[in-house]
């Protein structure tokens, strides 16, 4: 009956033991236009709940197991084309985000958001940077980059932001400690991959980073790996 089949989307269905809930997913008492629609709110809603970029593997709970996910989503594009707001493809996953046209109104209202973005300091963006070209990396290999000293306080700022976190360890003598971007890095600053990053080589010839500094570190570090 319809009303029973309402009551087993709303409430879950009870299987096995009392604890073990089964959510409603194929929604076959539906006609499909409607099952369709019922996918797109499920989607969205998900979506709009979540703090960080949600993955094809966690929307594939809540629809059909035939539904196709890609074209859920071109239908909301679709369906926000006229609103504020969108549906971005980032680290891996979808979220929503505003578009750029209204960040000013969103400065001016001084309203606080969402998910801002931590506010680094110009150095603690290039370490940032840095870390996402080379890694995984040391703390070593980092001050070499830029020159001068990479201060614990600079790494512990940046793993605070959760921008980055600790890599596997180094081969080099003393096995330090490497670092290497997380997800969050990639939600915040909307890519989807470290293949966004921007063009090494313009960074270079602008003298922000240097390629050169890690290699040559490297190669003074074999003989004393050869050693041990």
């Amino acid at each position: 009956m319809a009303g029973t089949s309402a009551t087993k989307r709303h409430r879950g269905i009870k299987s096995g033991s009392e604890d073990e809930i089964l959510y409603d997913c194929e929604l076959e008492d539906l006609p499909p236009e409607l099952r369709w629609r019922e996918w797109m709110l499920r989607v969205e809603a998900v979506i709009f709940a979540s703090a960080e970029p949600v993955t094809r593997e966690t929307l594939a709970r809540v629809v059909g197991k035939d539904c196709s996910i890609d074209l859920l989503i071109d239908d909301l594009r679709e369906e926000l084309r006229d609103r504020p707001y969108e549906l971005v493809s980032v680290a891996g996953g979808w979220q929503h985000r505003t578009r750029s046209r209204y960040a000013g109104a969103i400065q001016a209202s001084i309203a606080p958001t969402r998910g801002a973005a931590t506010m680094l300091s110009e150095f603690e963006a290039m370490v940032l940077m840095a870390v996402g070209y080379f890694q995984p990396v040391t703390r070593g290999e980092l001050s070499k980059i830029f020159g001068k000293e990479v201060s614990r306080d600079t790494i512990a700022a940046l793993r605070s932001a959760a921008f980055i976190a600790s890599g596997p360890r180094s081969p080099t003598p003393g096995a330090p400690y490497t670092y290497v971007t997380t997800q969050h890095f990639l939600s915040a600053f909307g890519m989807q991959s470290l293949r966004d990053l921007p063009d090494i080589e313009a960074l270079e010839d602008a003298g922000l980073l240097s390629r050169r500094a890690v290699q040559a570190e490297a190669l003074l570090a074999e003989p004393e790996i050869s050693e041990e």
